[in-house]
């Protein structure tokens, strides 16, 4: 298990449409790698940013983490739902963190990440809101995710320190009462018509 890539971003407009109206809203899901070693605070990687803290960024989602290994369903979803070919880079999802080797099935409330210095902890799994679809650019993007479980995880940050691309993730099991699998289910269970079986 390792980082692929470390991303950050700043807050900028993303165009959202609805009912044929495009309106301009404030978001930091747009990130980019980062080349070097980060440092990592309570709120998150030092120069990344979140326009909503009651949705993303805080104590308790200072950092999301999302598998790489998923990348592959999103090209084809996106494929599928506009008729274009693309390849996503690392960070696409808004993620800060890009992993090889570790799933949402992997991991439960309470999990702990060691990553060199820094020691992360598994809080819970995102909820994607309506800025998700407008940055991947098809409406059902959201129940894709839900639907898939392709969620990835949110990070409160235990023990500051430097992070980087490449570092090995070493997982430190919780009390494990409660996995991401789980609160999946229910977000999803009698919510939304599938979308695929």
């Amino acid at each position: 298990m390792h980082i692929l890539s470390v991303n950050r971003g700043k807050v900028a407009p993303l165009f959202v449409s609805d009912s044929g109206v495009t309106q301009s809203v404030i978001s930091g899901i747009r990130k980019q790698a980062v080349d070097s070693a980060v440092q990592v605070g309570i709120l998150g990687i030092e120069g990344d940013e979140q326009a909503d803290l009651t949705v993303h960024g805080g104590v308790d989602k200072a950092l999301y983490l999302y598998p790489h290994e998923h990348y592959a369903f999103w090209e084809k979803t996106y494929f599928d739902a506009l008729k274009k070919t693309t390849q996503l880079a690392p960070g696409a999802m808004g993620e800060n963190l890009t992993t090889i080797g570790i799933m949402e099935n992997d991991l439960w409330v309470g999990d702990r990440l060691k990553i060199g210095e820094v020691l992360l902890e598994v809080t819970e799994p995102r909820a994607p809101c309506y800025k998700f679809a407008a940055r991947m650019g098809f409406r059902h993007a959201v129940k894709h995710m839900l639907q898939s479980g392709f969620t990835g995880v949110y990070l409160k940050v235990k023990q500051q320190g430097n992070i980087q691309a490449k570092a090995t993730i070493t997982l430190l099991p919780g009390l494990r009462e409660v996995s991401i699998a789980e609160i999946n289910g229910r977000r999803l269970r009698g919510r939304q018509r599938d979308l695929f079986p």
